[in-house]
């Protein structure tokens, strides 16, 4: 069992490359694209094209949206549940099981494999199967690549928000790293545990420089969230979301729990946005995009100077706080 305290967290030496070994400036990208739905091979081969496209944009640093690969749950949140139920939610998730990848696996591989041809950062939402021991549970996961093609990262989704939970598992401590990168130390956190103050703590109390948010939630709210991220950690934010309507898959049967008139269920919203809170990109309304956006980290600690929740407008004298870093898989579990 690991427990690391944020009080020792926000003030030790953090290990990897430091500000003034990198480069200043460079383009990051917040792709806002449809998966193709349910289809694990065709997101595969969009997300290979929209990774070339990106990068010959300028980008260096590329997020795509939450469960991307290969798609969100959206039969979840029909207003016409009746349509659903009797059997088709659980097919819906098998459908969403059969199309989830394994990490590592061969579509890690081809998705490092695009990060690396392109010579680019990826940070990129995906369906997780954890078929250790054959057990059947799904996790919201968000990949980092380097350049080189590894996985770096892996995060799965510490709290699936509310009927979420039927479909997903709860991840744990164990993938709440952040990573030190030629980009600067690159981390953050799926969709509404952003909402979560402590884990946006432990993120910023481990030098995450550039935030990444991948959802599918294209509400005002979110947005605000957004840019109070980027004021309170006084970091980059690169909000990445969907853009699904159901007329782009209309004979998908796990998407007819829905009034006739509802066809856009994520309308986007994608934003880019510095240190302090201003916006740089964005928010992409209703459509398919690329954003992109200078990142500058000499920024990051202009901004400092009035405001570091974990250094000197911290109080660990007063306010203190563990996270346990352990994995939590139930054959792991401590008595």
């Amino acid at each position: 069992m690991q427990y690391c305290s944020v009080k020792n967290t926000a003030t030790r030496p953090l290990k990897g490359i430091i500000v003034r070994d990198l480069p200043s400036r460079y383009l990051a990208a917040a792709v806002q694209a449809t998966p193709v739905f349910l289809d694990c091979e065709a997101t595969l081969v969009k997300a290979g094209r929209l990774v070339t496209e990106a990068a010959a944009m300028g980008a260096k640093f590329i997020v795509f949206p939450e469960a991307f690969v290969a798609g969100y749950p959206y039969w979840l949140w029909g207003d016409r549940p009746g349509t659903v139920l009797g059997g088709l939610e659980q097919k819906g998730f098998a459908a969403l099981w059969r199309e989830a990848i394994d990490v590592p696996g061969p579509a890690t591989d081809r998705l490092g494999e695009a990060a690396r041809a392109a010579g680019v950062h990826l940070m990129i939402g995906v369906n997780e199967r954890e078929s250790t021991y054959g057990r059947g549970t799904l996790y919201n996961t968000m990949l980092l690549f380097g350049a080189d093609g590894r996985i770096l990262s892996r995060h799965r989704k510490l709290v699936p928000t509310y009927k979420e939970r039927t479909v997903w598992g709860a991840g744990d401590g164990s993938t709440l790293s952040v990573s030190s990168t030629p980009l600067g130390r690159i981390g953050g956190l799926i969709c509404w545990e952003n909402y979560m103050p402590l884990a946006r703590y432990h993120q910023y109390a481990q030098g995450v420089q550039v935030y990444t948010a991948v959802t599918v939630d294209d509400s005002p709210g979110w947005q605000h969230l957004i840019r109070t991220i980027a004021a309170e950690g006084r970091i980059h934010v690169i909000a990445a979301c969907q853009r699904f309507a159901r007329s782009q898959f209309p004979d998908e049967p796990f998407l007819s729990g829905f009034a006739p008139e509802a066809d856009v269920l994520s309308s986007g919203g994608s934003l880019i946005v510095a240190p302090g809170g201003e916006v740089l990109a964005g928010p992409l309304q209703d459509r398919e995009g690329i954003l992109t956006a200078e990142i500058d980290l000499t920024r990051q600690v202009e901004e400092r100077h009035s405001l570091d929740v974990t250094g000197h407008y911290a109080r660990p004298d007063i306010f203190q706080f563990t996270v346990d870093e352990a994995p939590e898989l139930p054959y792991l579990r401590r008595p």
